[in-house]
């Protein structure tokens, strides 16, 4: 017995890097896992229906229980497909993870609006959609006088929390995933289902052409396995009560985000004169702790 025997998991994005991982290691902890993947490239551009079947392929092979799904989370509907075919396929579903993802990159004066539009809809419109469907479901499943014990784990990213150059899709998406994530704990919890994102840094495909992604020691030091114990633990009865929380997960290290607090603080009676801000947001912003690096810590 696994830490999710029995449980029903739909993965998305799971027949490449970071996405197979985790389906793997449901798999191998006694879920029954729906493994979806378009099977496109980096970029989201063409499809192969292969890279979820040989993910499910490698699961039935160790003796756990899987199906494929190569619906396109990106749409409503295809988000919908996903979970249907949960329920069908294992008769219930009780955790979801959005994995699935794009890359787009580029400068903002040069980014396009198909550039921004593909990786919105992937990562954040993709999330919500499988979000919602499978919300809906344990929504009514609690109206109904069902006990629910259901998960969502989403993906977010140090590019969207602390940001990253030259991603300004991707990193909006992710900020708005994380957003979203705890935004959701907070509707859902009365049905019985806790929402968290994780952050991961893993050397994918995803990965690869970045600036120390490239050596050796990174591969060592940063592999997508690494990454998929926190999101199998949260995905299982086990994580009961955590909810509404963003968790860095960077080789055998796993932080706990903290989000935008109040700092430093002036105030006036009435409404600012603006001149007078002169004198006033400079030293508030130096007194203020500098936002932090994609490394998660503080600039000095």
């Amino acid at each position: 017995m696994g830490i999710c025997d029995g449980r029903i998991v739909a993965v998305t994005g799971a027949g490449n890097g970071i996405g197979r991982e985790h389906a793997l290691l449901f798999g191998k902890e006694g879920a029954k896992v729906v493994v979806n993947d378009v099977g496109g490239a980096r970029d989201g551009t063409g499809s192969d229906t292969g890279a979820a079947q040989a993910v499910v392929d490698e699961i039935t092979a160790a003796g756990g229980a899987a199906v494929a799904n190569t619906s396109n989370i990106a749409t409503h509907a295809g988000a919908k497909e996903l979970v249907d075919q949960a329920i069908s396929a294992f008769g219930d579903i009780h955790a979801v993870v959005n994995n699935a993802g794009i890359l787009r990159d580029r400068m903002l004066v040069n980014m396009t609006e198909e550039e921004w539009d593909a990786v919105i809809a992937v990562h954040l419109k993709g999330t919500y959609g499988v979000m919602h469907h499978a919300a809906a479901y344990w929504r009514d499943q609690s109206k109904a006088g069902k006990e629910v014990d259901a998960r969502i784990i989403n993906t977010s990213s140090a590019s969207g929390v602390f940001g990253n150059l030259g991603q300004t899709n991707y990193g909006a998406a992710k900020a708005g995933i994380a957003a979203m994530s705890i935004i959701a704990a907070g509707e859902l919890a009365r049905y019985g289902v806790t929402v968290n994102a994780i952050s991961p840094t893993a050397l994918t495909r995803m990965t690869e052409d970045l600036a120390g992604f490239k050596s050796e020691e990174a591969a060592q030091a940063l592999p997508p396995a690494a990454v998929s114990p926190l999101v199998v633990w949260l995905a299982s009865s086990a994580s009961a009560g955590i909810t509404g929380r963003v968790f860095g997960v960077r080789g055998g290290r796993i932080t706990v985000f903290e989000g935008w607090v109040n700092g430093p603080a002036a105030e006036t009676d009435g409404i600012w004169d603006p001149a007078a801000l002169t004198e006033v947001i400079p030293g508030l912003v130096a007194e203020a702790a500098p936002n932090a690096g994609m490394d998660g810590n503080r600039r000095s």
